[in-house]
C-alpha cells in the first residue's frame, strides 16, 4: 500500500497566511515554513560560532520545516482567534495534536520514527523548539516589514506587537540576529547589492 505522507505535504502551498489581514502580496504556508526552516537554522548556527553552545542546525531546520504542516488538516488559524482564550488555546493544541497523529499514521511504519521528534517535543530538544518558535515570529516580522515597505498600513500594528514579542523571548541567539541581519531586510535590492551601509552603523 502506498504512502499519501509527501503528497499532503505538497499541500501546504495551498494554505495561505494571514488570512484575516489584506495582504500586498499573498504568502503560503510552504513558503512560511522554507523561511522558518533557515531562521531556526540560522539562530542554532549563531548559538554554537557566537555563544559557545552545542546545537543540531540541522534538527533545528526540520522543526522549523513541519512546523506548521498540520494546517493542512486544520487551516490556518488566525492568531486573534487561535488564543482568544485560554480554552480556545487548548482546545485548539489537541486538534493540531490530533492532525499530527494524522499524518504521521500516513508515513510507513518503519519510517515513522524519524519523523515524530518534528511533531512532537522532546525534553531533549526543549532549547531547539524555543529557537523554532522564535523563528517563526521573526518570519512574521519579516512579513510586517514587508507590507510595511509596501505601503501597506494594515501590518502597521501587527508589527509591533510581534517586535516586542521576539525580544520578550530574550534568546540572545535572537537578539544577535536582529543586530546582525534583521536591518537588510527594510533595505531594497539595489541598496543591498551596492553595498549600502544600514544606519547606524
Amino acid at each position: 500500500m502506498g504512502s499519501h505522507f509527501f503528497a499532503m505535504m505538497a499541500r501546504m502551498k495551498y494554505i495561505e497566511r494571514w488570512a484575516l489581514m489584506k495582504n500586498s502580496e499573498v504568502e503560503n504556508i510552504s513558503e512560511h515554513s522554507m523561511e522558518v526552516a533557515m531562521l531556526a537554522h540560522a539562530l542554532a548556527v549563531i548559538g554554537n560560532v557566537r555563544l559557545g553552545k552545542k546545537l543540531n542546525p540541522e534538527k533545528a531546520a526540520m522543526l522549523g520545516l513541519y512546523h506548521d504542516c498540520t494546517e493542512i488538516i486544520t487551516g490556518d488559524m488566525p492568531t486573534p482567534i487561535k488564543y482568544y482564550s485560554d480554552d480556545i488555546e487548548t482546545a485548539f493544541k489537541e486538534i493540531e495534536d490530533k492532525a499530527a497523529e494524522k499524518l504521521l499514521d500516513m508515513l510507513p511504519e518503519d519510517m515513522r520514527s524519524y519523523y515524530e521528534d518534528y511533531f512532537f517535543k522532546v525534553k531533549e530538544d526543549d532549547y531547539l523548539w524555543q529557537l523554532k518558535k522564535a523563528a517563526d515570529k521573526l518570519s512574521a516580522l519579516m512579513k510586517c516589514i514587508k507590507e510595511e515597505k509596501s505601503g501597506n498600513s494594515e501590518f502597521f500594528s501587527a508589527k509591533k506587537t510581534i517586535e516586542q514579542a521576539v525580544h520578550d523571548m530574550h534568546l540572545e541567539e535572537v537578539e544577535i540576529f536582529c543586530e546582525e541581519f534583521l536591518p537588510s531586510y527594510y533595505l531594497t535590492l539595489d541598496e543591498m547589492r551596492k553595498g549600502t551601509k544600514i544606519s547606524g552603523e
